[in-house]
């Protein structure tokens, strides 16, 4: 036990003095602060408003497009050419020309820029250039404006889960679909991550000889178990801090754009504004926020609940794959000749990716259960479906099984890695490594 513990102790110590993990542990938590951030700040401190020229022919819309904080509206008595002559002498940003016949022709409008006019503005454009047209239309209909939007009746249903217990707490399907691909994103990325350098240092140690002297005082498998758990050691240490740092970094960013929301619903409440558009201008808010629904799904599952179960999965899936790379750096002497014995131990970390699409659409799915509970699979897919909720039983037994995997990868690797790493000059086949696994001494 001792001799794995130097082993952990050299492994971990290794890798975390290194620059680059200190690179990715800071760095990470900083991209995920801006993610949250940066579109908030942009919402908070967008003034790209557009002053927009209209020539209309028809006469139809003569004060009748209405000036917005994006937009400002301003109608003038030009032909189209000498409007578009005059827009760089101007303040105007864009011109805009409704044709005579717009009622029989709506396609015949056409805008022209400074600069290139974004979708946002062109839709917003349109948008208002449509609506006054149907307005009109309904108006020669002999069709009362004013009933017509009486009854326009828009449905926002609030959605809701049952507890245990029978209570309700209320969900975001929205929230729930970020957070089960952020999980599948990690794990499927850490699979990778952390197995193909448990690989990689096992080819390493093989090539340089290395291997050689470290037999001589250790046990193949004392070996193999202590490179492994010192890797994972390693992930589990990068995990918390960024954990720890992007809260801390979420909480600054939270607490400064806070205070300028603060501000601006002051601004608009000493102009007058109603309780109607500051409580529009507060969703607006909060959709500019790609984490605020994420926040809400945390809280619905436990956040304890969360972290704990991406800890098991993490370190069951992380073992039970590392054990299996392990395997294939002992078979092999360069990266080169891994890459033949890499697919099938890939395809079932592809292929739980691919099936995560289908559980975020379709949690509740055969597909979805049966992918969270088989061993290869259940790692990346069972964290996937949690966000959406998830029976106790169905994820005690997950783990049970994921546990079990392990012991059955692990009992196989260390039998080809006992013979393995002290094989050169000959690159392994299939049938070669099979016998391997029965050999005995």
């Amino acid at each position: 036990m001792n001799k794995i513990l130097l082993i952990i102790q050299r492994e971990y110590s290794t890798r975390v003095r290194k620059k680059s993990f200190w690179i990715a542990s800071i760095l990470v938590p900083i991209l995920i602060a801006g993610v949250y951030a940066i579109p908030l700040y942009l919402f908070l401190n967008s003034n790209d408003s557009k002053t927009v020229e209209v020539i209309d022919e028809s006469g139809l819309f003569k004060n009748k497009l209405q000036s917005e904080e994006e937009l400002s509206f301003k109608f003038i008595n030009l032909s189209f050419e000498q409007a578009k002559k005059k827009l760089y002498e101007g303040d105007a940003d864009i011109v805009v020309e409704i044709p005579k016949d717009i009622l029989d022709n709506p396609n015949g409008v056409k805008m022209v820029g400074k600069k290139s006019i974004g979708l946002s503005t062109q839709f917003s454009i349109q948008g208002k250039i449509q609506n006054e047209l149907r307005n009109i239309k309904l108006q020669r209909a002999n069709i009362d404006l004013k009933i017509l939007e009486a009854n326009k009746v828009n449905v926002n249903a609030q959605t809701f889960t049952l507890d245990e217990n029978g209570g309700e707490q209320s969900s975001s399907s929205t929230g729930a679909m970020i957070l089960a691909g952020v999980f599948g994103m990690i794990l499927y990325i850490s699979a990778f991550l952390y197995g193909s350098q448990v690989m990689n240092g096992v080819i390493e140690e093989k090539s340089n000889r290395i291997i050689e002297v470290m037999i001589s005082s250790v046990r193949p498998f004392q070996l193999m178990m202590g490179k492994i758990i010192g890797v994972g050691l390693v992930g589990l240490t990068q995990f918390l801090l960024w954990g720890t740092l992007t809260f801390a970094a979420s909480s600054a960013t939270t607490s400064i754009m806070s205070g300028k929301i603060q501000e601006k619903i002051e601004t608009l409440q000493k102009s007058g504004a109603g309780k109607d558009e500051i409580k529009k201008y507060q969703d607006s808010v909060k959709d500019s926020n790609p984490l605020s629904s994420v926040a809400q799904t945390v809280e619905n599952i436990s956040l304890a609940k969360i972290v704990i179960c991406f800890f098991l999965f993490y370190l069951g899936g992380y073992l039970l794959y590392s054990s299996l790379f392990a395997a294939i750096g002992s078979a092999v002497e360069n990266a080169t000749e891994a890459q033949q014995f890499m697919f099938p131990v890939t395809i079932p970390i592809i292929l739980s990716f691919i099936l995560a699409q289908v559980i975020i659409q379709k949690p509740d799915s055969s597909i979805a259960f049966w992918a969270s509970i088989f061993p290869l699979t259940s790692p990346i897919d069972m964290m996937v479906r949690l966000p959406f909720g998830v029976p106790n039983w169905e994820i005690a037994l997950s783990f049970a099984l994921l546990v079990l995997g392990f012991f059955g990868t692990t009992w196989f690797a260390g039998k080809v890695y006992r013979v393995g790493i002290l094989m050169y000059g000959k690159k392994p086949t299939w049938k070669e490594i099979g016998k391997w696994v029965f050999y005995k001494g």
